[in-house]
């Protein structure tokens, strides 16, 4: 843990660390996040793995939170609104602020393990809130970073310029040897989960090796840059907020 970001690596997510969570049934969650005062203060992100039946009828707890869920294992349906999907691997849901939701594992023998990112939702006058929306990784088309020949790209779910989003989770792809050439500093706070093979990240002025199943958490104007060394693709899901004026809270 350092003064502008933390390393969780996958190795460290044991037993012996879980939280169960009001109204949740048959589920366990690592917290990899927090709003943390003087660091990273906008969301929470967790991982929740559901056993067999398991789920809640009541996932969230406090008014004005909206959530983003990212699966990562196993199969998950999600009612929101009214309206029911089974999210596979890779699936994804955004539920919009005090929006009625449901989650249920419904396979007998199998886990879900999926990740859920919480952020309270900044509204603004004259601009609605987000409605519900289900994807999959496998049904949006990457967009390449400019001068990158597609070796740099991300997986947007939302559209960047609807601003009744005040944030957003992305997938960022890196095929093997390609890097972020430069030091990228922004008012964005980070959370990423590495989804699949391995790099080193550059994080202030430290190096850092980072594979599948750890998570870095930045705070804002975290100086950082990447390099994918691995043979494989090397991917992560990025939270990010976006959209809003910085408030003024002193």
């Amino acid at each position: 843990f350092k003064t502008a970001y933390a390393v969780i690596p996958r190795d460290v997510m044991r037993d012996i660390v879980t939280s169960i969570l009001p109204f949740w049934e048959k589920s366990r969650a690592w917290i990899l996040a927090r709003p943390l005062s003087g660091f990273a203060e906008t969301f929470s992100q967790y991982i929740v793995e559901c056993e067999p039946s398991g789920g809640s009828t009541k996932p969230e707890t406090e008014q004005g939170v909206q959530s983003v869920l990212f699966v990562l294992d196993g199969e998950l349906s999600v009612n929101v609104q009214g309206e029911s999907q089974t999210l596979t691997t890779g699936g994804f849901v955004y539920v919009p602020p005090d929006a009625h939701w449901s989650v249920h594992n419904d396979s007998l023998s199998s886990n879900a393990t999926f990740t859920w990112v919480r952020k309270r939702y900044q509204y603004v006058d004259g601009i609605q809130a987000p409605s519900p929306l289900f994807s999959h990784d496998d049904k949006v088309q990457p967009t390449p970073m400019p001068g990158t020949n597609g070796a740099w790209a991300t997986t947007r779910f939302v559209n960047p310029q609807d601003t009744r989003h005040d944030m957003h989770c992305n997938i960022v792809t890196f095929k093997p040897g390609a890097v972020i050439p430069f030091k990228e500093t922004h008012v964005m706070e980070h959370g990423l989960l590495v989804l699949q093979g391995k790099a080193v990240y550059h994080l202030n002025d430290e190096w850092v090796e980072v594979q599948k199943g750890d998570f870095l958490w930045l705070r804002a104007f975290c100086p950082q840059a990447c390099y994918a060394g691995g043979p494989h693709d090397f991917r992560y899901l990025l939270y990010k907020d976006v959209n809003r004026h910085a408030p003024f809270l002193f």
